[in-house]
């Protein structure tokens, strides 16, 4: 695994791969396999994570992912209009 890992770092520096970008993207990818383990339970995925449930919701809308039944978490995709 160490290896796998080091290679991957590698060519995500050789090809000039921005650090935000690659820790956003694993985080995705992370979140997401979990979710899935989980069947789309976000308390167990929560746990499973070591975060809050509300950070985890809040990783999901951010990152636009959905439960494994296709419900994204509450407040997902809601905009906030502006005052006049």
């Amino acid at each position: 695994m160490k290896d796998q890992m080091e290679r991957l770092i590698g060519q995500m520096v050789d090809s000039g791969v921005f650090f935000l970008d690659a820790v956003s993207e694993f985080e995705k990818r992370y979140i997401r396999r979990v979710l899935e383990n989980n069947r789309g339970n976000q308390s167990q995925s929560a746990k499973a994570l070591g975060i809050h449930r509300n950070t985890l919701g809040r990783k999901m809308e951010e990152y636009k992912l959905s439960s494994r039944n296709g419900h994204r978490p509450a407040g997902a995709g809601k905009t906030l209009s502006a005052k006049k």
